[in-house]
């Protein structure tokens, strides 16, 4: 199974799914990389992997049609069978939303729908459900659709938020926890030979 990522910046659950592909807890192969940043690390990353990637973002493409249009390009071309969000900040367009519906997973740093929605990503997030007084908060893999964190939720797993905890310390937590279930639920995914349920 080919695996595509869209990442605009740090791109650390696309490492630890990578990681996991040499490993062999995942029996998948990172395929390409999409970045709408030219100088994220997760270029670096790619780079240094030695997988495939492509800038694509209003400057190379100014039209948002043919911006979609090039990114459903790039990604049949490598064959692209499941498509992976590893902080990607864009919205996904229509035409790659349709071709591959149902198999465009993200991850978000909380239990959905708690939590979600336009600018609620990375450290908003944690400050929210700190400032909210959560006792839990966790990580949420989910289709992706036309709105911000509302496609159909497929795992969700607890981290607890500790007394003393500070946003950094709380990110920090939930990160690590993401790198882990990621790999976890593309694994069964995988196994159920591109079964999302």
């Amino acid at each position: 199974m080919n695996l595509g990522f869209l990442a605009s910046h740090g791109g650390s659950n696309m490492q630890a799914i990578i990681d996991a592909t040499k490993s062999g807890a995942l029996s998948a192969r990172p395929a390409l990389l999409i970045s709408n940043n030219r100088n994220s690390q997760a270029t670096a990353r790619a780079q240094s992997e030695g997988m495939p990637f492509t800038v694509l973002n209003s400057v190379t493409h100014p039209d948002p049609a043919e911006l979609d249009r090039a990114m459903l390009a790039s990604l049949e071309e490598h064959g692209v069978d499941l498509i992976i969000l590893a902080g990607y900040m864009k919205m996904i367009g229509p035409e790659v939303l349709a071709a591959y519906e149902d198999r465009i997973l993200n991850i978000h740093p909380s239990l959905l729908p708690k939590f979600g929605g336009h600018g609620m990503f990375g450290q908003h997030v944690h400050r929210a459900v700190l400032e909210a007084g959560e006792k839990t908060t966790g990580v949420t893999i989910h289709l992706v659709n036309n709105e911000y964190d509302q496609g159909r939720i497929i795992a969700q797993t607890e981290v607890p938020v500790l007394p003393d905890d500070t946003v950094e310390s709380l990110a920090a937590r939930v990160l690590k926890c993401e790198h882990e279930f990621f790999v976890e639920t593309l694994a069964r995914i995988v196994a159920s030979g591109l079964h999302v349920s």
